[in-house]
């Protein structure tokens, strides 16, 4: 079937959602002409583990707040909705099977790509998206050999994304907090509000 739809992945654990992952998303849409970018919370990633005191339901709520004034971001609960442990493999299989009419692309940060060979089937993955890649500044030679290499071996389609680099990261915003210090211009008000009022991040 001929694909119609181009459409963004942007996952993540979104713990919290911060301007960074905002401002990727944007450009991904823009650089690479998509209708649609999905901003997909993860369950229980096998690399990462999730702070205790914040629920799935606060970090989706999170997310919807972040992204509701823009009309090419959607929500998806696609791997909040599966029990276990979640692999990128399972959910574009899942996405491919329901709409085979789009083309998805994947945007990850430079570091996920020097571990892709570590991701369950990581062969099948790079078959079903098309991978954007946001590096920090410029395309540095390094990884740029890696695209190479990950292209040359996997017959994958990898793409640098030229995104505005924002040094903010999630952890640094949950220390923030921790700490008693502000939190304003890291993240959308409507989040930060969140936050406070549901005393997320304070232990």
């Amino acid at each position: 079937m001929k694909k119609t739809k181009k459409i963004g992945i942007m996952g993540g654990t979104f713990n919290p959602i911060h301007f960074g992952h905002l401002l990727l998303g944007e450009t991904a849409y823009e650089q690479f002409s998509l209708d649609e970018v999905l901003f997909m919370p993860t369950k229980n990633p096998y690399y990462k583990k999730l702070t205790n005191s914040v629920t799935e339901e606060d970090r989706m709520q999170m997310v919807q707040l972040a992204i509701r004034d823009n009309s090419h971001f959607t929500f998806s609960g696609e791997e909040l909705d599966r029990e276990g442990t979640t692999y990128t493999v399972e959910t574009l299989t899942n996405l491919t099977e329901r709409n085979p009419d789009c083309a998805y692309y994947f945007i990850m940060g430079a570091d996920s790509l020097y571990h892709i060979e570590s991701w369950k089937d990581t062969e099948k993955v790079l078959q079903m998206a098309v991978i954007l890649v946001a590096g920090r500044g410029d395309l540095s030679s390094s990884l740029s050999s890696q695209i190479e290499y990950i292209e040359n071996k996997y017959d994958a389609s990898i793409h640098f994304l030229n995104s505005p680099s924002l040094e903010i990261s999630s952890n640094d915003i949950r220390r923030r907090i921790r700490a008693g210090e502000s939190i304003r211009y890291l993240l959308p008000r409507e989040v930060e509000e969140y936050i406070y009022e549901h005393k997320l991040y304070i232990m």
